[in-house]
């Protein structure tokens, strides 16, 4: 603590953010801080655009322009925020296995045969590594929680948190998910991927622990999704954007909403951010994107009401930040990143 307690000391905040830094700019080592950020460079089952498993890359370089500052939170970086190394092991991995899914999304496009036994033999291959990063997700975060570390998870593609999940249930926590996205992603093993990154949330359902689902911002799903939410009798809540607009456009303000829809969350709670829940203007080069969607002040206003409502943010992912021509993506992703630290960081 006293080496940390000097580095605060000598820390100028108001600095521009040195480049040999870690995140944020900031001075600490993973011991010293108290807000660990765990990179998943994972995109094996993206279908459309890619990129985003160069995302946490791209949020490391822009956090180093993020103003510390902030009259609601003046303090977090004395927690110490920190981002660990990419795991080179996983980065190999997903790099062969974004290869031999790559054939099996041209042989669905291509209306060719997927049932034959080379084709089953690839989709093995790459659920299985698959689960193996789950696996690696879900003990690093146990591990660093048991250290008494807070998380956040920075994809990579949607489907990197599911070992996030796992950690809370092997924890016998129960908890609800705050899902922002454009995307419901309820789909059953999405083109044959068990873990596809439109699977997220019908595997996370698979979990007992997870008692709520609260979807924000969703603007594009098919049937079989719907058919879940409404199976699920209750347990998966469904905020539409459209729906969400007309609500205000007939008069009704959005802090109201904002309530409305924290009060249908569980005590405990897990933040899921999609960029891609933004209007794409903020997140033009994601993997999916889709019109419409909430604006960043809106999000802000909702984290705001979340922290007012007393409930316990356990922990957050941030995913599909995707790399582009520009560095937009990664400075919209970096100041949400701060925003969503500064939630976990005062629940705490």
């Amino acid at each position: 603590m006293k080496n940390k307690q000097t580095k605060i000391d000598s820390f100028d905040p108001n600095a521009p953010g040195d480049e040999n830094s870690n995140l944020f700019g900031l001075p600490f080592t993973e011991e010293e801080s108290e807000i660990i950020i765990l990179p998943v460079p994972w995109e094996v089952t993206t279908s459309y655009g890619g990129g985003t498993s160069d995302g946490p890359s791209h949020i490391m370089q822009a956090s180093k322009q993020v103003d510390l500052y902030h009259p609601d939170f003046p303090n977090l970086w004395k927690k110490g925020i920190y981002m660990q190394t990419p795991n080179a092991d996983l980065i190999e991995l997903n790099n062969e296995a974004k290869d031999w899914a790559a054939d099996i999304i041209a042989a669905w496009e291509s209306g060719e045969n997927v049932a034959g036994d080379d084709e089953r033999a690839l989709l093995e291959k790459v659920n299985g590594a698959c689960a193996t990063m789950n696996d690696w997700v879900r003990d690093s975060v146990v591990s660093l929680r048991k250290a008494g570390k807070m998380v956040g998870l920075l994809g990579g593609d949607h489907s990197t948190p599911l070992g996030y999940y796992q950690a809370y249930a092997s924890e016998g926590i129960d908890f609800g998910i705050l899902h922002i996205d454009a995307h419901m992603d309820l789909r059953d093993a999405y083109e044959g991927f068990e873990f596809s990154h439109a699977s997220i949330m019908f595997n996370a359902l698979k979990l007992t622990q997870l008692k709520k689902l609260v979807q924000i911002g969703i603007r594009d799903f098919c049937l079989s999704e719907q058919h879940v939410v409404d199976s699920e009798k209750g347990r998966v809540e469904v905020f539409r954007s459209e729906a969400l607009h007309m609500r205000l456009y007939c008069g009704t303000p959005w802090d109201n909403l904002c309530k409305e829809i924290v009060g249908h969350l569980p005590p405990k709670v897990h933040i899921s951010f999609d960029i891609d829940g933004l209007e794409a203007m903020y997140c033009p080069n994601t993997g999916t994107p889709v019109p419409g969607g909430l604006s960043y002040e809106q999000i802000l206003h909702l984290l705001r009401v979340f922290k007012d409502s007393g409930k316990q943010l356990l922990g957050f992912d941030l995913v599909e930040v995707a790399s582009g021509q520009d560095d937009w993506n990664g400075n919209v992703g970096a100041r949400l990143l701060y925003r969503l630290c500064s939630l976990l960081g005062e629940g705490r």
